[in-house]
């Protein structure tokens, strides 16, 4: 399992929300483009970037800093927040960007969506499911920056695409997000062992390098973390296993930081 630093942005700063909460926002000192030079210094190979405006309102408020982060050609991008149209995705595709996240429209367009990955290719992109776990324990998929309940389980959102037809799929527990409280390992063990073949990303939630290993062992692809590393709750030498490119000699961490 590899580590994903998140990079969420909204007009033009990095921000976290809790709990998906745009009223409950946290701004950081960082611009995006030191964060990134940042990552790439600890050891990173992939950064998670979200354009918070888009997601809500689905216009690309944020889409000049994500041009700006992947044309430094540094990591490999993950991006998205408003993509609702082929046209968006090219875009992001041409500007350098290497996978790009469908949230809302992998719910609410499955067909349509289902043509994007045939003709940009299941490692191009990735479908972004939103959940929140209802007391019954059933995860319901949120669109629309988190503020509207899709209706359908997270299983059956899925379902609706053909076998082999995605292969990178990111689910965030929003109830986690941004709290510190913990991944959800129940939601991703069931994840793994209802869609083996997809190549789950766990977001929401991560605190400390136990929380990372405990994730790896549920045999998911990858965990993107955002506040946990932002607020440098996670020692370099703890975070060695988990980033691809890491070097031995600590001096990058503090290179990396100045």
């Amino acid at each position: 399992m590899q580590l994903i630093p998140a990079i969420d942005l909204r007009a033009g700063r990095c921000v976290r929300l809790y709990q998906g909460n745009f009223a409950a926002e946290t701004c950081y000192a960082p611009d995006p483009e030191r964060l990134l030079c940042h990552y790439q210094g600890l050891g990173a190979r992939w950064l998670h970037v979200v354009d918070l405006d888009g997601a809500r309102d689905g216009a690309r408020a944020n889409g000049a800093v994500i041009t700006a982060l992947a044309s430094l050609g540094t990591l490999h991008l993950q991006a998205g927040g408003g993509v609702r149209s082929s046209q968006a995705i090219r875009e992001l595709l041409e500007a350098g960007v290497a996978r790009v996240v469908i949230g809302s429209a992998a719910l609410e367009r499955p067909e349509e969506v289902a043509r994007w990955l045939g003709r940009f290719g299941a490692e191009r992109l990735c479908l972004a499911f939103d959940v929140r776990v209802e007391t019954g324990g059933e995860a319901r998929v949120h669109t629309h920056g988190w503020t509207q309940d899709g209706g359908v389980s997270l299983w059956e959102a899925i379902g609706r695409y053909g076998t082999g037809s995605v292969r990178h799929i990111l689910c965030t527990d929003i109830g986690r997000d941004g709290a510190l409280t913990g991944p959800n390992l129940d939601l991703y063990r069931s994840a793994v062992a209802r869609f083996p073949n997809l190549a789950w990303q766990a977001s929401g939630g991560v605190r400390d390098a136990a929380d990372l290993a405990a994730l790896a062992r549920t045999g998911v692809a990858a965990a993107v973390s955002g506040k946990a590393l932002l607020e440098e709750r996670i020692s370099y030498e703890e975070l060695r296993p988990f980033l691809p490119d890491a070097s031995s000699p600590a001096s990058t961490y503090a290179t990396a930081r100045s």
